[in-house]
């Protein structure tokens, strides 16, 4: 068995997107829903994501983008989330110690309550009429 390290450079980010995209990719319920949208394309999303959480952990800001936009309209709902919240600490928890491990569950927590809140507001928001101004 390894022994957790601290989350410090971008390898380790590397580390911790792979594991828990790892586990994303297998699970019952987030599975159909994350292979369906990203399909073959996981090599550029998972650099996406390197880059996310480099940036937010880091400090080395090499995302720029939108993180919300690509899951407006994803078909997901409270146990989604959960679950997703559940696999992501599970990961941070199993591999990492420290200040950027504590931050990075912190930050995946609040992530998954404001993209919860945004797609139920897209969601009521669209129901009459889905046609663009």
């Amino acid at each position: 068995m390894t022994q957790n390290k601290e989350i410090t450079t971008l390898d380790d980010i590397k580390q911790l997107v792979d594991l828990f995209y790892g586990k994303v990719r297998e699970d019952d319920l987030l599975a159909d829903i994350f292979n369906g949208v990203i399909q073959d394309n996981w090599p550029a999303h998972l650099e996406k994501m390197y880059r996310f959480w480099q940036t937010v952990l880091l400090g080395e800001h090499t995302y720029y983008g939108s993180p919300f936009a690509p899951h407006a309209r994803l078909p997901v709902q409270g146990e989604h989330f959960d679950r997703w919240k559940l696999l992501f600490i599970q990961t941070v928890d199993d591999n990492f110690i420290g200040e950027k491990a504590a931050e990075a569950k912190f930050r995946a927590e609040k992530m998954a309550e404001m993209f919860q809140l945004k797609i139920a507001y897209v969601k009521a928001n669209t129901t009459h009429g889905d046609h663009e101004g």
